[in-house]
């Protein structure tokens, strides 16, 4: 009978070819050496030269839009209003919603598209009494049809694209599902990062996920540990509730805590809403020919000074280069430390800031690769300054590394791939300046901050079939996994 201790035999320790055993007993890692002799009860598994990581972390994830997103219509291939349009009306056709809900669609990116999407091009396919709701990739619009637009109270909405503050309030109402669905959904969600090496996760949905994640805990999804940040909108409530970041929460098994305090700051790239310092082009005339700062700085220091001062560290998201030199005035004006979320365009005078100040760069490299044709219109001129994950590196800012999901997939390895390489589909590197070596790609996806065990740490592990360290991009973006381990039991095993 095993009693909970683990030996792992043979395992490649890190780049430098070092081998031997790793012993994983009472949660920890208890001991690293050379042929330790296996005891009676415990188990014993031979990786046979397979290199041994510290668990992956994605910090920064809304899990409950990850697993919705798994769910829904997917726009991501969509090139044009009009291919979304027909993947709509493909998928009324084939399986439509269940009566009285909406088809909610995914993924779409209209920032290079050719045509203009519009709520007539969607009712021209659509029975006036389904509402369709499509869900921009970024999370930062939607697009509906007329339906819709009643249904969510913008039945004079000129447009059908629901931006930022319109769009927020219904992406909430989506997500306002029957727990026991929701919750099983999760699971299957948990259960495919856990595939992938992952053992937790900056949870930062929005208002606040705590109480969910604890429920799900108890009714057995134990394959992550969450960090569950809280919006402005329930900062209160943690604060009533004694709430600190890192405080683990009773009666989850260490799997639950307190994350940090979470607020936007500005807009996306796609949406052409990032508060930047000059005009999107074709906007100069528009509403918001800058993007949108949806935070003032005075807003911003009060709120981020009350959850500073009980003990939650901010995480601002802010994405143009205006919006994160505004995010470092109100950290250095508060005196707290955190993150900046994104970090995507920076004043090259602001990269010594971060360091200077003890803001973590929470940034997500695969939203380079998502965006950096729309990066080259938009910003012409700027991206070198652009997800700048080598010129933070130079600077001394520490580094974490996301996904965003659903913004991107919720899968270290692509991550990694993109912070190393700077490329996906055999395309020419993109400002390859700004790439990170492997090691320090690893930490950054890493609790500890380092690329390899160390006796003492938690034993939250991950197996590898290849080495990340030679590997090509390819094949780190698809980085096969022999096992995770989450607290010294498996959460995922194929092949060892």
């Amino acid at each position: 009978m095993n009693d909970g201790s683990t030996l792992v035999r043979a395992a490649r320790l890190g780049r430098d070819d070092t081998f031997g055993d790793v012993l994983l007993s009472g949660g920890r890692v208890a001991r690293i050496g050379q042929s330790i002799p296996a005891e009676p009860g415990w188990e014993v598994v031979n990786v046979d030269g397979r290199m041994i990581l510290p668990g992956l972390w994605d910090h920064h994830v809304h899990f409950d839009q990850w697993t919705l997103a798994r769910q829904r219509l997917d726009l991501s291939g969509a090139s044009s209003a009009a291919q979304a349009v027909r993947l709509v009306a493909e998928r009324l056709r084939a399986k439509p919603p269940e009566e009285g809900l909406p088809l909610v669609g995914y993924g779409f990116r209209d920032a290079l598209w050719p045509d203009t999407p519009h709520r007539d091009l969607l009712d021209a396919v659509t029975p006036a009494d389904i509402a369709v709701v499509l869900v921009s990739g970024d999370l930062h619009c939607c697009w509906v049809n007329s339906a819709a637009a009643r249904r969510y109270s913008h039945a004079d909405h000129p447009t059908g694209i629901l931006r930022e503050t319109e769009w927020q309030p219904i992406g909430e109402e989506l997500a306002d599902l029957p727990a026991p669905l929701l919750d099983g959904w999760a699971r299957e969600a948990a259960a495919a990062a856990a595939a992938r090496g992952v053992v937790g996760v900056v949870e930062l949905e929005a208002p606040w996920s705590l109480d969910a994640w604890v429920r799900r805990v108890r009714d057995g999804n134990r394959m992550l540990r969450v960090a569950c940040g809280v919006w402005p909108g329930r900062l209160d409530e943690a604060i009533s509730r004694g709430l600190r970041t890192g405080d683990v929460i009773p009666g989850t098994d260490g799997l639950v805590e307190m994350g940090p305090f979470k607020v936007i700051t500005d807009g996306s790239l796609n949406t052409r809403t990032a508060y930047c310092h000059h005009p999107y082009p074709g906007l100069e005339k528009g509403e918001h020919p800058y993007g949108m700062l949806l935070v003032p700085p005075d807003d911003l220091v009060k709120l981020m000074s009350k959850a500073w001062s009980h003990g939650l560290r901010p995480a601002v998201h802010a994405i143009g280069d205006h919006a994160n030199t505004l995010a470092l005035d109100a950290f250095e004006q508060v005196g707290a430390r955190g993150s900046i979320e994104h970090a995507q365009l920076l004043d090259r005078s602001d990269l010594d800031r971060f360091a200077a100040l003890g803001v973590v760069a929470s940034v997500q490299p695969e939203h380079a690769m998502d965006d950096r044709d729309v990066a080259d219109q938009v910003w012409a001129g700027r991206t070198d300054r652009a997800f700048a994950f080598g010129a933070l590196q130079a600077a001394g800012a520490a580094l974490a590394l996301g996904s965003d999901a659903p913004v991107a997939p919720l899968d270290p390895w692509i991550s990694l791939a993109a912070a190393v390489h700077r490329s996906r589909d055999d395309r020419e590197r993109w400002h390859a300046e700004q790439e990170i070596p492997v090691a320090q790609a690893l930490a950054a996806s890493t609790r500890t901050g380092r690329a390899r065990l160390a006796e003492g740490d938690p034993a939250d592990l991950v197996v590898v079939d290849a080495d990340p360290y030679t590997a090509s991009a390819a094949i780190l973006r698809q980085m096969p996994v022999a096992g995770t381990m989450l607290g010294g039991r498996w959460t995922w095993r194929k092949g060892i």
